[in-house]
């Protein structure tokens, strides 16, 4: 692991860590916090809260009477850390961590 910092952990997966340092207590790659589940990727629709994001997944489901496709799409809303720079509309990955308030379960671990 060559390419991490100096105060930067091993969360566990294989992501490109990110280059800044911060300070906060929620980022899995420089606080406290340690993320789990799987790895959800998918679009940065809205960032207008300080240090969250909501991220959009899409999918099709196959309805079998009708032989077509239905577009299905979920949102996240996600913490997201100083150190991880991002715009509205970039591909992230995002996992599953402890609940960080009434509606954040999620945390931005890389930038695609």
């Amino acid at each position: 692991m060559s390419a991490m910092g100096k105060n930067q952990k091993n969360i566990g997966i294989n992501v490109v860590p990110p280059a800044k340092s911060c300070n906060d207590k929620k980022c899995p790659f420089h606080g406290q916090l340690s993320v789990r589940g799987t790895i959800i990727r998918g679009k940065i629709v809205t960032s207008s809260a300080e240090k969250s994001v909501v991220v959009e997944k899409e999918r099709r489901h196959y309805i079998p009477k009708y032989e077509r496709y239905e577009k299905l799409t979920r949102r996240y809303t996600a913490h997201l850390p100083p150190c991880i720079p991002v715009e509205i509309g970039d591909d992230v990955s995002i996992m599953e961590c402890r609940p960080l308030s009434k509606t954040k379960s999620f945390v931005v671990v890389e930038k695609k």
